[in-house]
């Protein structure tokens, strides 16, 4: 069974394993940044932040036999302030016409804009390579965690959530769109900036061009990256598409990736929500519609959250679970019949 709960404080040599995978930049390598993620996430769970807007909520998946941790993802409370504000290239086109010569070109253009008063964010799934394929699709459970918290948390949270993608990179691991544009402006690295980003966005004000860029100019794998993902990112995609994501012609300044937009009350794991009383049975034999989600207690101890998936069936407030292994079930959320739970199918 994995067990889907927050970040602890004895978690950091374990995101330290993750943070060493090659390709992933959800989790950077540096132990002070890491553990300062940590404890931001530790302070969000226990609610003792001055400023509530810059919660940031990690998730982990636990592999209760190992206790091995086998991924992460993350919500954030809001992305984009006064201090640090959410950037975005706005993707449009523009048509030119000469009467004259008879001829017209549409060209793609590029334009910063940022915001203030940004939306919340999720972000930060990271998954074991060895179980990415893994039939007990951790990359789901993981994934899918952010939304049952904020379904049952949405004071804590913007009306508006963004989805920030990874575009496809080069051989070398670059992004095009940032040897084109950013190295130019900025004379850095992309994870040199990249890193910069998480302290001070000060210098994308002063270096970055403030007018429109055409896309003509830039090199084809440039051009050709913009809104784009890699083929690793294809799958999270299709899924946040399927529940009620959009692209909105927004992309990241530095990269091209494409960012998604959803309002959270009409996603539609967040709408399927279902709060009830908790029975064990059997219920395969029954004729009812069985569903997979993720459950969790209606009430959590403070500091914590906890989460499993199941098999269950919900029917006028009774929610009966189907899953083989209830007795783990009960220990591991401390669960007894007739206790409040919130189950969320995942589609």
């Amino acid at each position: 069974m994995i067990l889907l709960r927050e970040l602890q404080e004895n978690d950091l040599e374990e995101l330290e394993k993750l943070a060493q995978i090659p390709g992933f930049i959800n989790l950077t390598a540096d132990k002070d940044a890491l553990r300062e993620k940590l404890n931001r996430s530790v302070e969000s769970f226990c609610d003792t932040l001055e400023n509530k807007s810059e919660a940031k909520f990690v998730f982990v998946a636990e592999d209760l036999e190992t206790k091995k941790v086998l991924g992460t993802s993350m919500v954030a409370a809001q992305h984009g302030n006064e201090e640090s504000p959410h950037f975005f290239f706005e993707v449009a086109s523009e048509k030119k016409f000469s009467a004259t010569i008879n001829t017209g070109f549409i060209h793609g253009t590029l334009k910063l804009k940022y915001d203030i008063n940004g939306p919340s964010e999720i972000g930060g799934l990271v998954v074991d390579p060895g179980f990415r394929d893994s039939p007990i699709k951790v990359g789901r459970q993981i994934s899918f965690v952010r939304f049952l918290f904020l379904g049952t948390n949405k004071s804590k949270f913007k009306k508006k959530l963004l989805a920030e993608l990874l575009p496809p990179l080069n051989k070398k691991g670059q992004s095009p769109l940032w040897e084109a544009i950013g190295r130019r402006f900025t004379n850095m690295d992309y994870w040199e900036a990249d890193q910069l980003c998480q302290k001070n966005k000060e210098f994308i004000f002063s270096l970055f061009p403030s007018g429109k860029i055409y896309t003509t100019f830039l090199p084809a794998e440039a051009r050709n990256s913009i809104g784009k993902v890699g083929k690793d990112t294809e799958a999270v995609v299709y899924m946040l598409k399927k529940i009620g994501f959009e692209y909105k012609n927004q992309v990241d300044p530095f990269d091209g990736g494409p960012h998604l937009w959803a309002n959270v009350d009409h996603l539609v794991p967040i709408r399927n929500i279902a709060i009830g009383a908790v029975a064990f049975g059997s219920v395969e034999s029954s004729g009812e519609v069985i569903s997979t989600g993720l459950l969790s207690k209606a009430q959590q101890n403070a500091g914590q959250f906890r989460a499993v998936e199941v098999k269950a069936v919900t029917k006028a407030g009774q929610i009966t679970l189907a899953s083989l292994n209830q007795d783990q079930l009960r220990t591991v959320l401390g669960l007894s019949s007739g206790d409040s739970v919130v189950f969320m199918p995942y589609y």
